[in-house]
């Protein structure tokens, strides 16, 4: 049966196993393509898997901080499969602190990668990328979108890459190419997971607020990638994807833990509640709400993507 990627190569950059990164690559080879998949830890259990279906791929370390990496990166896959048709750029990283403890090689760090790292992939595979019908997947974050406390370095590289995709957009377009982002709300993966683990009450409200369909899994922004990517979505260009937020809706806020000790919202609540991890509901059916027979409640269950 034909698949809507058939014989089309993509590029992921910033692949791990339980990731954002891994969903999509995963996902893009499911819908027929070959994929390479750039990482900085080796995703041993990814690799299994692709292995395991029978999937196309090359797989490299790739640092985006460095030209000459993304080049090899990139030499392996068009000594492979001669085409690059998707490129997703997905490598990113994470500090929070408030903005007058942020330094200089922190904000520098987070550029480089978050936006630089962009850039760098994109100039190297353009010269490659199919002409026409090549597309461009950035991957945002609501972030950069709206703010919240403790996130402004993250938020602004987030914003930027915003800002390179419609303008990317605009110049590629004569040449009927494509660039498109998609902008994930709080998806459970090990980044997110730390600021989950030690919430209390008031962040599972304002995130229950700003989550109106849940918390997200990895899956849910690699089918939208997958769209995306694919003819289906040939009209489309230029454009920023919300995923599982709306403007309508508030972005939690509260104080970043900047020693990695606390959670994003620190309450005075007594030692015993703090260790209750938030429960949310999830977009996922799988791993939909249980109920309790015994107590007729439900129960909230937070997914692990790529289990």
């Amino acid at each position: 049966m034909s698949k809507r990627l058939d014989g089309k190569v993509a590029v992921v950059t910033g692949v791990s196993d339980r990731g954002i990164g891994g969903a999509i690559a995963e996902r893009l080879a499911d819908d027929g393509a070959a994929v390479t998949i750039l990482w900085m830890e080796r995703p041993d259990r990814l690799i299994h898997r692709l292995e395991r279906r029978g999937h196309s791929f090359v797989e490299a370390r790739c640092d985006v901080k460095s030209t000459p990496s993304i080049k090899a990166a990139v030499d392996a896959c068009m000594s492979e499969f001669g085409q690059v048709d998707i490129l997703v750029n997905n490598a990113g990283i994470e500090d929070v602190h408030n903005f007058e403890d942020g330094t200089d090689d922190v904000w520098e760090n987070l550029l480089d990668v978050n936006l630089l790292g962009t850039m760098r992939m994109t100039r190297s595979v353009l010269p490659y990328l199919t002409e026409p019908e090549g597309v461009i997947v950035n991957i945002s974050s609501v972030l950069g979108m709206a703010g919240c406390t403790g996130f402004g370095a993250y938020s602004a590289t987030k914003a930027g890459l915003i800002g390179l995709t419609q303008s990317l957009a605009a110049e590629l377009a004569p040449r009927r190419m494509r660039c498109v982002g998609v902008a994930p709300a709080l998806v459970f993966t090990p980044m997110m997971q730390r600021h989950l683990s030690n919430g209390d009450t008031s962040m599972e409200e304002s995130l229950n607020q700003s989550h109106p369909l849940g918390v997200g899994a990895a899956r849910d922004v690699a089918s939208a990638v997958a769209f995306l990517a694919s003819p289906e979505a040939r009209w489309i260009t230029g454009t920023t994807l919300p995923l599982g937020w709306m403007p309508s809706f508030p972005l939690p806020f509260g104080q970043p833990d900047t020693a990695g000790q606390a959670s994003l919202h620190q309450s005075k609540k007594s030692q015993a509640e703090k260790t209750s991890p938030v429960k949310l509901p999830v977009t996922d059916a799988a791993h939909a709400p249980r109920k309790k027979e015994s107590e007729g409640t439900i129960e909230p269950v937070l997914p692990i993507a790529d289990s």
